[in-house]
């Protein structure tokens, strides 16, 4: 962009010319924002000759017409209209108007704190404001030219807040006082003006896609779950039913089935659907657990106690669903671990015994695949049959449901049919065993009454992505509502899910991402994705067990996820750790390394938010040791698909100065 600066007696003009947009905006600030805030004349603007504005030009207008505004509010400025625009060219004053701009630059900057706001619109004057911040509803190129560049403006604006470093902008500490202050503004903005607001408040946020970003089970969301998301955004079905979502019901019919093959169900007698998150998969479950342990209980409520069992290490969503659903956390048998995290399978079958026999009943068993901190698997195959064994030996009335939580471990599903000895993704001999022994494990899915499935975790989706997948569709009719009882609803159709969701409004979006992503992978792309997290966990992993300080300490789960812990030179990790583990005086050694670990963490924290370092996570009771006390765990969950082996070197680098870094 060309700029020529005329200095009058009593006004200032900048002449632009070419484009106003990221590679110009920074200059054009840097010219023109002493003059607004130091010269005595009035600072003017002509756009005749400009050509093109992007979102970073808009916010370069906003940055200088709030600090001319400053000065007028203060008194420092005799003229009304320190900054104001003479010209623009028609294409030029459209995007301004449409950002609110231009509407301003006449208006004197008036709408700052303290002053008093712009006299209000008439209706007739302010519906087209109003109707510029919706898609045109119907075929309209301008509008739709405006739509897209209002969101490549935001992206624009977000992408100028990436550095090398795994969050976006600046990390800073956050007020919220101030956000529990804020009141709605008095007068309409624009919709670039309010996208560039919105886009801010992304600052200091995690990359997920960043290679130095580990942090947790969080990941990239690829480009066609995107737009299928923001489709959904846009015309905003509702899939309660067909009638409100049309087509869009279809596509969650298709994702459930394509799931339900991958699992091992029949996709003709299981059904599907997505719904808040991994805990509303487990409340579904459980939900219909109760039901089939206590008929009748959707109508008259609770009349007797119920039991839910699940592994120690199972997501705490268990006790959120317990509460929630009236059954009580107190309802809670917690079965306990094996090394490899796994249920306790004689444990698991000695409390089940001792609820039978005290004639209590079995509500649900959750089976955790793939838990959070370490991706534990239980054995889905050996607990279906204790079911039951159990269920024929005490000639129970109902079977327990078997409720699989697979939120992560689900898309290993894509190796139930590949062929390990062909291996023809050429996966190296170690990543190959990892897949094969989750493989096996992954594949009793179909064993389960249910599964829970989060697209927003392994299959790459947006928040919230969760399905829940019955494996016999009939099971739906136990927690079915009377169509009855909502007359406004479920007049014409054939998809009613909303007969037996607990939500009434389920956005289209997540449905529309997720279909997307199984079409856009295939089982081919999905192996080739997970196949590279577990590759580069492996890396890490190996570089842990060539360092003589560092260990890790979920040895026996072959998955994305890393757990280590880091102690000082002279300290044999793997033996320390050992006795930490295993013996009963070892509470204080433990609690001392818990404490180092935590600095080094703390350390790591440091060098993410001020080195380009990385952003891992923590956990604070990874398991209970012999001796009684937690273990504390560093963690590295791998999401990211353009993590190299190089980034592991270099975590395990920054983990060398970290380590060195703190006390013992």
């Amino acid at each position: 962009m060309d700029m020529i600066v005329e200095t009058r007696a009593s006004r200032i003009t900048v002449q632009c010319s070419g484009r106003l947009d990221v590679a110009s905006a920074k200059e054009f600030e840097t010219t023109l924002e002493p003059l607004v805030k130091k010269s005595e004349q009035q600072v003017v603007l002509d756009f005749s000759r400009l050509q093109y504005i992007s979102s970073a030009g808009i916010r370069s207008l906003l940055f200088l017409m709030k600090t001319a505004a400053a000065r007028s509010a203060a008194g420092q400025t005799r003229n009304l209209l320190p900054f104001r625009l003479i010209q623009a060219s028609p294409a030029i004053r459209q995007v301004l108007e449409l950002s609110g701009l231009l509407e301003s630059f006449s208006s004197g900057f008036r709408a700052t704190p303290g002053t008093k706001p712009v006299p209000g619109k008439t209706y007739a004057e302010l519906l087209p404001l109003i109707r510029g911040a919706f898609p045109s509803p119907v075929s309209n190129a301008d509008a739709d030219r405006q739509f897209l560049t209002a969101v490549a403006g935001g992206l624009e604006q977000i992408d100028q807040l990436k550095t090398d470093r795994p969050y976006l902008g600046r990390r800073e500490a956050i007020d919220y006082s101030q956000a529990r202050s804020r009141q709605i503004p008095e007068n309409m903005s624009g919709v670039a003006e309010t996208v560039a607001g919105i886009a801010e408040y992304l600052q200091g946020g995690f990359i997920w896609g960043h290679p130095h970003t580990q942090e947790n089970v969080v990941p990239p969301t690829t480009v066609p779950s995107i737009i299928g998301n923001l489709f959904g955004a846009i015309y905003n079905p509702n899939v309660i039913s067909d009638e409100y979502s049309y087509r869009v019901g279809l596509a969650e019919i298709e994702t459930a089935a394509m799931c339900a093959a991958l699992v091992g169900y029949d996709p003709q007698l299981s059904a599907g659907f997505f719904t808040f998150g991994g805990t509303g998969t487990i409340l579904y479950g459980t939900r219909i657990g109760v039901e089939k342990a206590s008929p009748g209980t959707f109508g008259r409520g609770l009349h007797e106690p119920l039991k839910l069992v699940a592994s120690a290490a199972a997501h705490y969503a268990k006790i959120n669903v317990l509460g929630w659903l009236g059954v009580g956390t107190d309802h809670l048998v917690s079965v306990p671990t094996d090394a490899d995290n796994s249920m306790d399978l004689a444990a698991l079958e000695t409390n089940l015994r001792r609820i039978l026999d005290s004639g209590e009943k079995i509500a649900a068993i959750i089976a955790t695949m793939g838990t959070t901190d370490a991706f534990g698997i239980d054995n889905l195959q050996y607990i279906t049959g204790l079911r039951d064994s159990l269920a024929a030996e005490y000639q129970l009335p109902y079977r327990p449901h078997i409720h699989a939580d697979a939120v992560i471990g689900w898309a290993w599903s894509v190796f139930n049919d590949y062929d390990f000895d062909a291996n023809p993704l050429a996966f190296n001999a170690r990543t190959l065993r990892c897949l094969w022994d989750t493989h096996v494990n992954i594949s009793a899915l179909s064993r389960a009454d249910s599964v829970g499935i989060d697209f927003h975790k392994t299959g790459f989706g947006p928040y919230v992505s969760s399905m829940f997948l019955c494996k016999n569709k009939d099971d739906l009719s136990l927690i079915s509502r009377d169509a009855g009882l909502m007359p406004y609803l479920f007049q014409f159709g054939n998809y009613h899910p909303g007969i037996f969701t607990l939500e009434t409004s389920r956005a289209g979006g997540a449905a529309l991402a997720s279909l997307a992503n199984m079409k856009l992978f295939g089982k081919e792309g999905y192996r080739g994705l997970l196949g590279h997290l577990v590759t580069m966990a492996e890396v890490l992993r190996k570089r842990l067990d060539e360092h003589p300080s560092m260990c890790q300490v979920n040895d026996y789960n072959y998955g994305p996820v890393t757990l280590f812990r880091v102690y000082p030179d002279g300290i044999n990790a793997k033996a320390v750790l050992y006795d930490e583990l295993n013996s009963p005086g070892a509470a204080e050694s433990l609690r001392r390394s818990n404490v180092y670990n935590r600095k080094v963490f703390d350390e790591l924290h440091r060098q993410m938010e001020q080195e380009n370092g990385f952003a891992l996570s923590v956990t604070a009771h990874y398991r209970t040791a012999a001796c009684g006390v937690p273990i504390l765990a560093i963690k590295s969950f791998v999401m990211s698909p353009f993590i190299e082996e190089r980034h592991m070197q270099d975590l395990i680098e920054c983990l060398e100065k970290a380590r060195r870094t703190v006390s013992y």
